[in-house]
């Protein structure tokens, strides 16, 4: 099999990304908004490892969103699936490689907050790594102590808020909490996150974020609030409930996104 990065650089006929995109569970309508879309399975990508999640397609798909060309990870590998942080890493590489040099990430996420409701958008201005592990444990350079003052470009904080208000759709600010998963939070472990400062918890992104980093990727990333934290409101957690919910905030984030890409330099 051919390096993957000749197999998109071929597929991609001369159109030349620089923003990439990390679609998450039940994000996959924002595909939609590709214009003129080239779509490349993970399995026919050499190191792209195919997700074993439901709402995750696994495939690479490119074209042009808002007059700009972009690429879409359709889906992710989890911390959860094989215990490997640094899953997404050969991938992230590859589009790193090929000329990207932003990464927006998007996320299903359960809220914190009361305020922050199912079928909302949060924009995601700082984590805290609540896993145990990092994706750069075991990379031997001194490249692995990487910053993470400033994980979530500020420039495309804003460029996210404004294409917001443009819109008309609200968006809120928050701290995303990574859990390793794949079960879901106690309601005990929710409690302890609200006192540390979490608005919102899940089971990605972050690994992505730090890789990126690495990679000297600019990052930026949102969640789309599918359900409360367990204990808040009685209820059991479910992933159908991710799926089902994440299309309803999908639909303003992909509006957002579209507006934010199309205005950007």
């Amino acid at each position: 099999m051919k390096p993957a990065s000749d197999t998109i650089v071929e597929a991609l006929n001369g159109l030349a990304p620089r923003i990439a995109l990390v679609l998450g569970s039940g994000l996959g309508g924002l595909v939609d908004a590709v214009e003129d879309p080239v779509r490349i399975p993970y399995g026919e990508l050499d190191g792209f490892p195919p997700s074993g999640v439901s709402g995750h397609a696994g495939e690479v798909v490119a074209g042009r969103i808002g007059g700009k060309p972009v690429l879409l990870l359709s889906g992710r590998v989890h911390y959860y699936e094989k215990g490997n942080a640094a899953a997404m890493r050969p991938v992230l590489e590859v589009l790193k490689g090929i000329g990207i040099e932003t990464l927006i990430l998007t996320n299903a996420a359960g809220s914190l907050r009361e305020d922050l409701e199912p079928g909302s958008v949060m924009l995601i201005e700082d984590h805290i790594n609540f896993s145990g592990t990092n994706p750069l444990i075991g990379e031997e350079r001194d490249a692995r102590f990487v910053g993470m003052t400033s994980a979530y470009n500020a420039a495309l904080r804003t460029a996210i808020e404004v294409a917001a208000a443009k819109e008309e759709i609200g968006i809120d600010k928050g701290v995303y909490m990574w859990f390793s998963g794949p079960s879901f939070e106690t309601p005990a472990e929710i409690r302890m996150a609200r006192t540390m400062g979490a608005d919102a918890v899940g089971m990605s992104t972050v690994p992505e974020v730090i890789i990126g980093r690495f990679l000297g990727l600019r990052c930026a990333a949102c969640s789309v609030i599918t359900n409360y934290g367990a204990g808040m409101t009685g209820g059991e957690l479910s992933h159908t409930e991710t799926k089902d919910m994440a299309p309803v905030g999908g639909k303003k984030l992909q509006a957002i996104l579209t507006r934010a890409i199309g205005d950007m330099a």
